[in-house]
């Protein structure tokens, strides 16, 4: 519809054009003829119409070319409101976000779109395809073992999950001391296995030795001898889930985790741009 919007401006255009031409063209003749009759020395009466006529086409010619005008402006503003306008805001956009930081691209976009509508599989399978796209973000692989602990109540593919993504390539020491303290975590509050989880801790101390994951490990077999250390004693009885609070820490802490993992991903990205 708004092209035959167009194609009606464009003949309107085009008509009004014609018409402002065609009445100057008689505008101009009508001048030579009253020349004429002036050198000629007609009588007054000829030379009257003849500049009753002169005005009137003047009159006519101007009237044409207002409306030439109004229609030609109106076609102009189309196009510079409807096209020119976007895109320059569209380069000015991009020379502010592609120039100095690039505009990440949110490769999970769909995977959290297909998890907020209730779809876990597909999401499983979204976040699996970010990490073929970005096979040095730890995220997809930590959202998948979320959903099939949280929403599919299925801790051995959680964890499973976990394990073949660390085994799967070489990771940075960060990451892969995060998923071995997910692993860990998994293994201690879900499966209730301290063994297993304790054996993983003690691979951080040995793996990560002088950094503070080592430390970090260190410090949770610690509180683990201790916790169980009172137990054996009799003087507290065994542990209970923790405590709300102490739940909403460790989803805190683990929510910082992603955040300055995110900010060192787009840092890395953007210099490699650079």
């Amino acid at each position: 519809m708004k092209w035959v919007f167009y194609l009606v401006l464009l003949v309107l255009a085009a008509f009004s054009w014609k018409l402002f031409v065609d009445k100057g063209n008689e505008l101009e003749k009508a001048r030579e003829e009253i020349l004429k009759v002036e050198d000629a020395g007609d009588p007054d009466e000829v030379l009257k119409v003849l500049e009753d006529k002169a005005h009137s086409l003047e009159a006519d010619r101007t009237l044409s070319g207002i409306m030439l005008t109004f229609i030609t402006a109106g076609i102009a503003g189309i196009i510079v409101v409807l096209y020119l306008v976007p895109f320059l805001a569209q380069q000015a956009t991009h020379a502010v976000y592609d120039s100095a930081e690039m505009v990440d691209k949110d490769v999970m976009h769909d995977a959290r779109s297909l998890l907020a509508q209730g779809d876990y599989q597909g999401a499983i399978e979204a976040f699996k395809k970010a990490a073929e796209e970005e096979p040095m973000n730890r995220l997809p692989w930590v959202e998948i073992a979320k959903v099939y602990k949280d929403h599919l109540d299925d801790p051995h593919s959680a964890i499973n999950t976990i394990r073949n993504a660390l085994e799967g390539q070489e990771w940075e020491v960060n990451d892969a001391a995060f998923f071995l303290f997910r692993l860990a975590e998994m293994y201690d509050e879900v499966m209730e296995d301290r063994a297993s989880a304790r054996a993983i801790m003690e691979q951080v101390v040995g793996q990560f030795e002088g950094t503070r994951h080592s430390a970090n490990a260190k410090h949770k077999l610690h509180e683990w001898d201790v916790q169980e250390g009172a137990v054996a004693a009799g003087e507290v009885a065994p542990e209970a889930p923790k405590a709300p609070e102490t739940q909403e820490d460790l989803a805190e802490q683990r929510r910082r985790e992603e955040e300055e993992y995110l900010a060192k991903m787009r840092k890395q990205q953007g210099g490699g741009q650079g």
